[in-house]
């Protein structure tokens, strides 16, 4: 049986056997719990630092997983609380912004298969517990390990369920061997044309006050390209750009942030915003000038550049961020499954359940998926 420690309202705490879940309902206290542990670039403390401080209007509720025989810490679980359609949902601090999610894992944590299922299932029987009355547990777009980790996480759901997944681009050692596997796109041929603007140069921002300038730039792009395209474009809005800006603040000058562009005499013509974590870099955001220089294909010219240079700073993983735009096979991502959870904390919460595994099998048969969405779109109208 699982062990489960539940703050209580009145500060008591009610216990079992085996694994302890606490709740912190501040991130500022939680971040001061495994600073070491394993993590994607997503639940490093100047993303999640900034996504709590951002998105205010949210209620944070941070799972604080550990050992019950040693009192050791275990993982870390950043959530959040909101109440959608009367259903008190749970959910990763995510709103669209993160590409994956997952627990921060302690650096000495091991469990086998048995184990990730005690963890998980302590997590759950922890949420049904509080008083708090939740509904739904949704948790998205998990990968399958955190690090060198499994993600116990994963054990809630089935593997590879989520509609979305990574673009992993592993380029080895030997970037010349890379760029040769790339040759078809022509980019030293672009990069020609490119030079032949005045002052044209690639940089990555150093300070908080370039990053800041390319930030901006990167907003006026995506938008009007979003205008053209007939899209609604929210990342530049008061909320998602002080966040974008927080985490720049935070952590361009160490490698954290990466803000990279391409410029000339005529201005700024492309941006990139990732982030990287170790050997790993995420590409999050691709800005350029449209069609005005489109014969050398900016947005490829600059994420490469990008590449190359992380690539000299020892990165060798690169993803390029969910969905699946053709420029990233070109470029030669490779997709990664993650996974997506659906639990049902009370009655209310069911049907949402049945709806989310419904949506999950019918991914795995693409022919029904589309007739589903047919039938959908008819009743809709």
């Amino acid at each position: 049986m699982a062990f489960l420690s539940l703050e209580q309202l009145d500060s008591r705490v009610s216990s079992t056997s085996g694994i302890s879940v606490d709740f912190l309902r501040d991130w500022r206290q939680a971040a001061l719990r495994l600073n070491a542990g394993h993590r994607t670039a997503f639940q490093h403390g100047y993303w999640l630092g900034a996504w709590y401080e951002a998105f205010h209007g949210v209620a944070p509720l941070i799972a604080v997983i550990t050992d019950a025989a040693t009192g050791k810490d275990i993982a870390i679980v950043p959530m959040f609380s909101h109440v959608r359609r009367g259903i008190r949902v749970i959910e990763f601090a995510d709103l669209g912004v993160s590409d994956n999610n997952a627990p921060i894992l302690a650096c000495d944590a091991t469990f086998d298969a048995a184990g990730a299922q005690a963890i998980g299932a302590a997590l759950v029987d922890a949420l049904r517990a509080l008083p708090d009355g939740f509904d739904l547990l949704r948790l998205k777009k998990m990968p399958a390990y955190v690090g060198a980790k499994q993600n116990p996480l994963v054990s809630l759901g089935r593997l590879g369920s989520c509609s979305l997944n990574g673009n992993l681009v592993l380029t080895g050692d030997d970037y010349a061997d890379y760029r040769a596997s790339i040759r078809r796109l022509q980019l030293p041929r672009c990069w020609r044309v490119f030079s032949r603007l005045g002052s044209a140069r690639f940089e990555i921002a150093t300070d908080v006050e370039r990053a800041r300038e390319l930030l901006d730039v990167m907003d006026v792009q995506q938008e009007e390209r979003m205008r053209q395209l007939g899209s609604p474009f929210v990342l530049n809005d008061d909320v998602h750009a002080g966040f974008y800006r927080e985490v720049a603040r935070q952590g361009v000058a160490e490698g954290y942030a990466v803000i990279s562009a391409l410029v000339c005499d005529k201005g700024i013509v492309a941006t990139t915003l990732g982030v990287r974590y170790g050997a790993t870099y995420f590409l999050l955001r691709i800005s350029h000038t449209g069609n005005t220089w489109a014969n050398f294909s900016p947005g490829l010219l600059v994420t490469e550049h990008t590449m190359a240079a992380l690539h000299a700073q020892g990165v060798r993983r690169f993803d390029l961020s969910i969905g699946n735009q053709d420029y990233k096979r070109r470029l030669g991502a490779e997709p990664v499954a993650l996974t997506d959870v659906s639990v049902a904390l009370s009655w209310r919460g069911l049907p949402y359940v049945l709806r989310d595994h419904a949506a999950q099998g019918l991914r795995r048969h693409p022919k029904l998926a589309a007739i589903a969405a047919r039938a959908m779109g008819k009743a809709a109208r």
